[in-house]
């Protein structure tokens, strides 16, 4: 018999209220709550008798390190340019899947579970059963709250009122979840874990159950070990049997279950992992966590999340229908968009997202974030190259959480040393490449096939971030960790480019605009290219950031040159006949024109290479590409359309992409085209779930308020504030956002103008800071002006001392 839920109405939260929530139980995946500590991540789902939290290891992954390469590759290269440079896309493409793609299954057409590539997995169910009482269930909410960091249920039934709350703690390491009673004696129920395949159950310790197993290693043997532990732990009284493969519990009112989980993963992306010590950790991680009471775990829980979490604050003035249920309001936003809470939540739960499964030490952020409930996950949830994985960290600097950038940079040092060995096998060049997919056996190979494998610019990619990070916090500890990296990946693209016969330009070949497709002249459709304008975009960043560095350590003078001549060789960006920023190097037709892929944009964002101010009249081209292209699309292509209209200073429209990527949708099947949308837990819909378009879209809201990047080539970065204001975002407050430079900015604004600002440095190094403003401005050292140069009504440039915090004043 199912209960009967009687929904009552919750008191209204306080404005500004920074939870998601529910009036009902999880029914699927995209109903339920995410916690997570970095590591480990459960969702909850909250029913009151057939309780369930999916749970989740951050390196649960089938498969194994495996060189993919297909040696001597590089001897079919001279044929295959040589054909492209004929204009014989079509050909050159048929030789690369013949002779230029991995040499093996590779990602299994984003299947690959069971192959040696491997996917990330779900660690287990965790299920709990309570009595079917019979009474109706009464006052019933569902909720997270970001700010804290934990997932709660609470209901009444039969005049007895319950209540569980879920947290993911990194001090701790474990998952804990905390179930009360009113009434004394009167929880009863059952702990089990259960898993598809590949996992046994058995008693561990007088108070738990675990599960084991070993995941395929995709080439007929075992792979990856993992274990997960619950303890069940009545505070006072209460009984706890275990038999079998579930833990039952009677009599208790105050019950606390503990899960502990880990793999044998040791490598190759370095980190605080366990290796084959993963059963001994786990334990010592669960009896630590034991001995605890819930408030000593929940304290220094939320103390760790609210210490990245508070860094930054987001306040829009306006409507906020805080008193609806996540899915209502999501309807009505989609209706009249008249909910600027609900945008302001959206964005923080982005940061909320990051904190929960990205930590130093740990493995990066994939497809889906740490959350997943199947054994294959969409496309392997693994790290795509040609944007998915970076977009998971655009927001990371901005938003204040640089720390949560840093597995990102493990992981780009983990494909170097296998990458070394894809240059020499594909190109006979030095250094390192990586191509378009990869996992956390670094796989650095070609995809397995040419229409969309052979993008080879993932690492210049990975590489801006690095550099990006740098910018930042202007570590010279970590520049000098990760300038090895940047000069290795300059060494392989300089080494490997060509001339282009028409104008002589450098180019890369062969390549993708990636995912995307153009029709030649004889009307047959072709991926394989030279020179995408994406490509030369990154390499044109790759050379001038890795030049950049070697003059800042004072290194490499002669490399440093040679990179400046070959940048000054690329490809330029070109604007079409029909006046848009052209894709590749010929105005080829578009085989689809609304493709979710904007890849010859990078230049406008992330890179600033094409800017509103400094570059009009590509500026312009871009905004006809926008325009054609269309705002529809997946998930994560509109966030990165927030992106691009925030760049162009259209607030407006960059809301309007907001409101789209916002609207209600439960499908799960792949969509590539238009599907886009935000499931009822705000997770983002590609569809399928993938969390990039979560990420991106916080990253569009930063740029919203503030920017700090270069305007022309030479100049120092400007500090933009409030570039791309929506004009209904009328009022509002954020703080603790962060501009290049390594300086916090705090910006208040009324009536759509800006009301004050504050910019504090933390670096060591005092700097000249170019400010742009929508007016003139005053700018104050406590109560002493401070001097400008105007450059012009709405540009000053000033000297901002190291530590120091300046007032600007509209």
């Amino acid at each position: 018999m199912l209960p009967l839920f009687v929904m009552a109405t919750p008191a209204a939260g306080p404005a500004g209220n920074l939870r998601i929530w529910f009036d009902k139980p999880a029914e699927t995946f995209q109903s339920s709550l995410p916690v997570g500590n970095g590591r480990l991540g459960g969702m909850l789902f909250g029913d009151p008798f057939n309780d369930k939290i999916v749970l989740n290891e951050s390196s649960m992954w089938s498969g194994r390190q495996l060189d993919q390469n297909r040696e001597g590759a590089w001897k079919s290269r001279s044929m295959i340019l040589e054909l492209l440079m004929q204009g014989k896309n079509s050909e050159a493409e048929g030789m690369m899947d013949s002779a230029f793609t991995c040499d093996g299954p590779g990602s299994g057409s984003g299947n690959g579970k069971d192959g040696p590539y491997g996917c990330y997995q779900v660690l287990a169910n965790l299920d709990l059963r309570f009595p079917q009482t019979g009474s109706p269930i009464e006052h019933y909410r569902r909720e997270l709250d970001l700010e804290s960091g934990y997932a709660r249920t609470s209901f009444d039934s039969a005049g007895v009122a319950q209540t569980r709350e879920l947290i993911a703690s990194a001090p701790d390491q474990v998952i804990a979840y905390r179930i009360r009673s009113s009434k004394a004696g009167s929880l009863v129920f059952s702990v089990g874990l259960t898993r598809p395949e590949r996992g046994k159950v058995h008693q561990d310790g007088d108070h738990g159950i675990a599960i084991e197993g070993r995941l395929n290693d995709g080439s007929g043997g075992e792979g990856l070990a993992y274990i997960g532990r619950v303890r069940v732990i009545p505070a006072g009284k209460g009984r706890v049997e275990v038999s079998g493969d579930h833990v039952s519990v009677s009599g208790a009112d105050d019950v606390l279950v503990l899960v502990s989980a880990g793999t044998s993963y040791s490598g190759p992306i370095a980190g605080n992992h366990m290796g084959a010590s993963y059963r001994e950790v786990t334990k010592a991680q669960i009896e630590s966590a034991s001995k605890k009471s819930w408030e000593r775990i929940l304290e220094v829980q939320r103390k760790d999340h609210r210490k990245l979490f508070d860094r930054y604050s987001l306040h829009l003035e306006g409507p906020s229908r805080d008193d609806l249920p996540t899915p209502k309001r999501l309807e009505a936003f989609e209706k009249d968009g008249n909910d600027v809470g609900l945008e302001a939540i959206y964005a923080q739960f982005g940061r909320y997202l990051l904190i929960s499964s990205s930590r130093e030490g740990g493995l990066p952020a994939n497809l889906q974030g740490l959350w997943a409930e199947e054994l294959q996950t969409p496309w392997n949830a693994d790290y795509h190259l040609d944007i998915n994985v970076q977009m998971n960290y655009w927001l990371a600097e901005s938003t204040n959480l640089s720390e949560c950038h840093l597995p990102l940079t493990s992981l780009v040092e983990s494909l170097v040393e296998p990458g070394a060995r894809t240059a020499k096998a594909y190109y006979n060049a030095p250094g390192w490449i990586a191509h378009v997919i990869t996992n956390p056996w670094a796989f650095t190979a070609p995809g397995e096939s040419a229409s969309w494998g052979s993008t080879n610019t993932g690492s210049g990619w990975l590489c801006e971030h690095l550099w990006d990070h740098f910018l930042y916090t202007r570590d010279r500890k970590y520049l000098k960790r990760i300038y090895p990296i940047l000069k290795g990946a300059a060494e392989c693209f300089n080494s490997i480019l060509v001339k282009e016969p028409k104008h002589g330009w450098l180019v890369t070949g062969p390549s993708n605009s990636p995912e995307n497709a153009f029709r030649l002249p004889d009307g047959r459709v072709a991926h394989t290219c030279l020179g995408p304008t994406i490509d030369e975009q990154i390499l044109r960043e790759l050379f001038e950031n890795t030049s950049a560095a070697a003059r800042e350590l004072g290194v490499d003078a002669e490399f440093a040159a040679v990179l400046d001549a070959s940048r000054r060789e690329l490809a330029p960006n070109q604007i079409g006949p029909d006046g848009r920023l052209q894709e590749w190097l010929e105005p080829y037709e578009e085989v689809e024109p609304h493709h979710r892929h904007t890849s010859h944009l990078y230049g406008l964002f992330p890179s600033d290479q094409i800017t509103e101010f400094g570059t009009p009249d590509l500026a312009e081209a871009t905004r006809k590409t926008l325009v054609a292209r269309g705002d529809e699309s997946t998930g994560w292509s509109m966030a990165w359309k927030v992106c691009f209209w925030a760049r162009l200073g259209d607030g407006d429209h960059a809301e309007r992409l907001l409101h789209l990527l916002l609207r209600p949708t439960g499908a799960v099947g792949y969509n590539m085209t238009n599907g886009g949308g935000t499931y009822p837990n705000l997770f983002d819909a590609h569809p399928p779930f993938q969390i990039d378009g979560n990420f991106g879209a916080s990253a569009g809201v930063s740029e919203m308020l503030m920017q700090s990047h270069r305007e022309r080539p030479g100049e120092p970065f400007t500090v933009s504030l409030l570039p791309a204001l929506p004009s209904k975002w009328r009022s509002g407050e954020v703080k603790g956002m962060r501009a290049r430079g390594g300086i916090e900015v705090d910006i208040s604004w009324k009536d759509g103008a800006l009301k004050n600002a504050q910019l504090r440095s933390t670096v060591n190094v005092a700097q000249s800071v170019r400010l742009r403003t929508k007016g003139p401005v005053r700018i104050l050292s406590g109560s002493t002006h401070v001097p400008v140069r105007t450059v012009d009504s709405n540009v000053v440039t000033f000297d901002l001392p190291s530590h120091a915090t300046f007032r600007v004043e509209g």
